[in-house]
């Protein structure tokens, strides 16, 4: 695991002024052993020259020599039960208690070894956590959606015509997408998250993409949401691809993650009839890509740019803007950093004369080395 105090990555038993540690347990038993044959030797000595009896200089020795060893033991014990109550707590769940890392010998290394442990058992009890936090957002969205088309049909309100169920079997499709691609979140720290990379042409896939967003909105205005998602109908999403043929190598499923999560957070905090533009670019690289999704609410203070990506991080606007939108559980923009950082490309807040301003870099394919 990497960072930590300084001095975790010291080999054990090795200090940064080299040799060996110079308070290693080896050590001091043996300077107690030192110490106890001088304390009898000198109290020997002061016997011959003051004609002290024997039984007095050795009781006097072994009072010496158990003070001194209570002393250390008590140095080599006091360590153990406080590593013995830090493992406890993490037997039970609790990954928030440390050991204290002062000394230089061998329990100053276990108590090294148990601090990094605990490090690591808290990071994969929040990384799980997340997973389950992450699955539940992702697939509320198309099950929300799939919900609301049948149920219009089944009410009557639409016909069950060739349009309508292609649209259920577009989100029953990408439902089972979802599943199998969440599932994914839980090799994310091993770097195992596969990645199905193709070119596709952007301008016809974003059009779906948004076509998609306010289809599902138009979807969703007749129920209550309760999956963080926005029922406005009333913001206008736009598109701005130039050129038009401009083509991307990407992963198209997590790139509709991203830009499905930054439309629904850019409607769900624009003013009333507001709009949302999505705009692609030609990046630097071949195939590479600059994405941007800008809106015409408040914006983000620049002291929250830093923030705006954190898991559950709802920023600090108290109650969403517009009619139909709530809070949402603060997992979309997370979740497109994710994605993002799976391709090895850059998503942050942008400079913007208003609104908010997100700006996606995707690097495209690799060039090869001439």
């Amino acid at each position: 695991m990497s960072g930590g105090p300084a001095g975790r990555g010291r080999p054990r038993g090795s200090w940064p002024w080299g040799g060996v540690r110079p308070f290693s347990i080896k050590t001091k038993l043996g300077a107690l052993v030192v110490v106890s044959v001088l304390i009898t030797t000198g109290l020997s000595v002061i016997a011959v020259h003051t004609k002290t009896e024997l039984r007095f200089i050795t009781v006097f020795s072994m009072i010496a020599t158990l003070l001194i060893t209570q002393f250390v033991a008590h140095s080599l014990t006091a360590p153990l039960d406080d590593m013995n109550a830090v493992a406890r707590s993490i037997s039970h769940g609790d990954y928030t208690r440390r050991v204290r890392e002062n000394r230089r010998d061998e329990l100053g290394d276990l108590a090294e070894t148990i601090n990094v442990m605990a490090d690591e058992l808290e990071a994969q009890d929040r990384q799980r956590k997340e997973l389950v936090a992450n699955v539940s957002h992702e697939l509320r969205t198309p099950i929300a959606g799939l919900r609301a088309v049948l149920e219009n049909i089944v009410d009557g309100v639409t016909r069950a015509d060739p349009e309508t169920m292609r649209t259920a079997l577009k989100q029953t499709e990408r439902l089972g997408r979802l599943v199998e691609t969440l599932l994914d979140l839980s090799r994310l720290d091993n770097g195992v998250v596969p990645l199905k990379k193709r070119r596709f042409e952007v301008w016809p896939y974003l059009s779906g993409v948004l076509k998609e967003a306010n289809m599902l909105a138009s979807a969703r205005a007749g129920m209550a949401s309760g999956s963080g998602s926005h029922t406005r109908t009333d913001v206008h999403l736009h598109l701005d691809v130039s050129p038009p043929e401009l083509t991307a190598h990407a992963d198209p499923e997590r790139i509709h993650q991203v830009v499905a999560n930054l439309i629904d957070n850019a409607v769900k905090h624009s003013p009333p009839h507001g709009r949302v533009t999505v705009r692609a670019r030609r990046g630097d690289r071949p195939d590479s890509l600059e994405l941007e999704v800008l809106d015409e609410g408040p914006g983000i203070p620049r002291t929250e740019w830093h923030r705006v990506f954190e898991r559950f991080n709802r920023g600090n606007v108290n109650r969403p803007h517009g009619p139909g939108s709530d809070g949402g559980t603060g997992l979309g923009l997370a979740i497109a950093r994710w994605a993002v950082d799976l391709h090895g490309g850059r998503i942050g807040v942008a400079e913007s004369e208003r609104g908010c301003r997100i700006l996606i870099t995707l690097p495209g394919t690799p060039s090869v080395p001439s």
